[in-house]
């Protein structure tokens, strides 16, 4: 993996959380700020606060400055017009690493005029270090790029390579788009506790903690996740009757299944967008 001291310097268009996320990572793992260069014409909060602890200035455009590493954090819906501004920044030493859900190896490569580009998709999560990060490389990335996107992306979590780029779709709809599926569970979790007549505010805190007291505990146990839910389960008890709703022929399984297949087609709409 490459030291992040000597990757500078990096180009991060798109102060959103993600992208202030991640640039927060680098920095607290040894980027210099002097190496780090912000570019958001409409920078919010977290952006501004960013800016503040490290001392950094957020461009509203991108400069003269051809950047050893281009990370372009913006919102696929607008990748076009964004990447034909930043063409004419980039140099021969550029390195893109593209956050933009959806948008093909093939169609960053021709909007920036080169191959050295790596796809990738992290998860909110990486606004604490708790995220996972699905990437696969382009045509002409070697293994310098790839140890350089590698020290970047791991500052967010874990980071999985893939060799199909038709798997980071999947890698979207799954653990992309996944942080909201929990969130979601949490919000039913409460409704259906208010449902039994627990005042709102105590359904929300129980389905809450539920929930990240169930992941804090994933996370300190390796056993499957199957055999985590076996040992919550006794034989013919409360846990069992709700898993026979659950767990059955139209429960969360199929539901899910079906969640997921449509992420992901989005994704791929995006994608030829």
């Amino acid at each position: 993996m490459a030291n992040l001291r000597s990757i500078g310097p990096v180009m991060l268009v798109g102060a959103g959380k993600m992208g202030v996320a991640l640039a927060r990572g680098w920095l607290e793992a040894g980027l210099p700020p002097t190496s780090l260069v912000l570019v958001d014409p409409s920078p919010g909060d977290a952006a501004r606060h960013l800016a503040a602890d490290f001392d950094l200035v957020i461009n509203a455009e991108a400069a003269g400055l051809q950047p050893n590493v281009l990370v372009l954090a913006v919102k696929p819906q607008i990748i076009g017009p964004v990447m034909e501004t930043l063409a004419p920044a980039l140099g021969a030493q550029t390195l893109i690493l593209s956050i933009a859900a959806g948008i093909s190896l093939k169609r960053l490569s021709e909007g920036l005029g080169t191959g050295r580009v790596v796809r990738t998709m992290p998860n909110t999560p990486a606004q604490i270090g708790k995220g996972i990060t699905g990437a696969v490389a382009g045509a002409d990335v070697g293994q310098a790029d790839r140890a350089v996107a590698e020290a970047l992306l791991s500052a967010a979590g874990p980071v999985v390579w893939f060799e199909a780029e038709g798997d980071l779709d999947a890698v979207t709809a799954v653990s992309g788009s996944g942080p909201a599926y929990v969130f979601n569970l949490v919000e039913a979790m409460a409704a259906a506790g208010v449902a039994q007549g627990l005042p709102e505010h105590v359904a929300m805190q129980l389905a809450r903690q539920t929930v990240i007291g169930a992941a804090a505990l994933m996370e300190a146990d390796p056993a499957p996740a199957s055999v985590l839910r076996q040992n919550v389960t006794s034989p013919n008890g409360t846990t069992a009757a709700a898993l026979d709703v659950l767990m059955a022929p139209d429960g969360l399984t199929p539901l899910m299944e079906r969640a997921v297949a449509a992420a992901r087609k989005r994704s791929e709409e995006l994608g030829q967008g």
